[in-house]
């Protein structure tokens, strides 16, 4: 059972999952708990188990989650995609749309944060025009979230442009 902590842990354990599922989508091979080994331990108990309970459950349904992405995302499938980037999405959908753990304008804040942070120049945008896109199909009449981060993160135009690589 995840208990309720404080955001900066759980915004913590994000960076560290982010990190850990991109090192997973470039070291084919490589198990999740092997991932967790190899990277530096935390102090924190609760950020480490909160980081390998979203690496582990976004990582064993990527393919799911991928499969969301490319029905709603035209012209860009994830393999094409940055692996930052594709990491963010990945979190962030079976954060909020596949385990309910927290609202879905949260998450879509939080992985365009991270998309800024550790992707490329316009990895925020990209991340948030998919994710809106995907919102938006599932839930036509709005999220339960109903918050003013919805409103901000959620593109009205429905336009994506994938970042360069660079």
């Amino acid at each position: 059972m995840i208990r309720t902590f404080l955001p900066q842990k759980r915004h913590r354990s994000r960076e560290m999952a982010l990190q850990l599922l991109y090192s997973l989508d470039l070291r084919r091979g490589q198990t999740p708990e092997q991932a967790l080994e190899l990277f530096p331990a935390e102090d924190d108990p609760e950020i480490q188990e909160y980081a390998r309970i979203l690496t582990c459950g976004a990582w064993e349904r990527r393919r799911e989650i991928d499969d969301l992405i490319r029905e709603h995302v035209t012209g860009w499938r994830p393999e094409r995609m940055l692996a930052v980037d594709r990491a963010a999405l990945r979190m962030a959908i079976f954060e909020s749309v596949m385990s309910n753990m927290i609202p879905i304008p949260v998450a879509i804040s939080e992985a365009v944060e991270l998309a800024k942070t550790f992707g490329a120049e316009e990895s925020g945008k990209f991340v948030n025009g998919v994710l809106g896109r995907i919102v938006r199909a599932l839930y036509p009449e709005g999220t339960d979230g109903g918050s003013e981060a919805k409103e901000q993160e959620l593109p009205h135009d429905g336009t994506e442009t994938p970042p360069a690589d660079s």
